[in-house]
């Protein structure tokens, strides 16, 4: 009869597994580091994880000796070790010159603010922005994960999702799997229309006009987008902002680079 210890490979897979629960771990220790809460305490890990204490004290000695935490009187701050990082992360996410140019020309053009969002999972991230020179306008910041089963951006970039994924969206949503046929119906549309329009559906009062940008193989890569207060987007506007978004959006795509964030090799 075969046991658990003799089965070949199994500790060599409980450590994998031990490994990737302490990586995560770790990680969701840096992710309580926000803009509105710099530094965080033992105690402030302990009780948002709900890790016992002892674990909490390896994994925050790991990170500190990694140079990912940096002890402080006020608790653990950011370390200098995630400075390497952010540069290289800000080397890799640089848009070619002519993408920004065109972002400021649409941003100038429309006084609306110009966003430029990839596909991540079942997330969207903003990996540009030029801001409206509005007082009153939408902003994000580069970098954050807003959802997928609302907004015109998201409407794009699944335009030519497979089925798997706008259910994986909609279960997401706050309507549940109930969401799916919308879903299918705003990708359709937006694969038709070659643009997308969003009216107060992820925040009341917001509205958003998008664009694809399409690689090389032709699939939609990102999505150019112009938002601001649903007041200021009348139909007008609207029919403005698709033509120039659209206009754009094929200017980025004629680059001939498969992914938005750097040029074609």
């Amino acid at each position: 009869m075969e046991t658990a210890a003799a089965r070949p490979g199994q500790s060599g897979d409980s450590a994998d597994v031990q490994g990737v629960r302490s990586i995560r771990r770790a990680l969701d220790i840096l992710s309580l580091l926000t803009e509105e809460k710099p530094s965080v305490s033992i105690r402030d890990i302990t009780e948002a994880t709900g890790l016992p204490k002892t674990t909490v004290l390896r994994l925050v000695h790991t990170l500190e000796h990694s140079g990912l935490l940096w002890a402080t009187s006020g608790g653990y701050v950011a370390g200098p070790g995630l400075w390497r990082w952010a540069y290289l992360a800000r080397r890799s996410w640089q848009l070619p010159p002519e993408t920004q140019a065109l972002m400021r020309e649409l941003g100038a053009r429309h006084q609306e603010t110009v966003n430029l969002y990839v596909l991540r999972d079942i997330c969207r991230v903003c990996v540009a922005q030029q801001e409206s020179p509005r007082p009153l306008r939408h902003v994000v910041q580069v970098g954050d994960e807003l959802p997928l089963w609302a907004g015109a951006s998201s409407k794009v970039l699944l335009s030519d999702a497979p089925d798997a994924l706008l259910a994986r969206v909609a279960r997401r949503s706050p309507e549940g799997d109930s969401h799916l046929e919308t879903l299918r119906k705003w990708a359709a549309a937006a694969r038709r229309d070659g643009y997308a329009v969003s009216h107060g559906e992820r925040e009341e009062g917001l509205s958003a006009v998008a664009a694809p940008v399409t690689g090389r193989s032709g699939a939609v890569v990102a999505a150019l987008a112009l938002s601001g207060p649903t007041l200021r987007f009348t139909a007008e506007r609207v029919a403005a902002f698709t033509t120039d978004l659209k206009q754009a959006a094929a200017r980025m795509s004629e680059r001939g680079f498969d992914h938005p964030l750097g040029p074609a090799t």
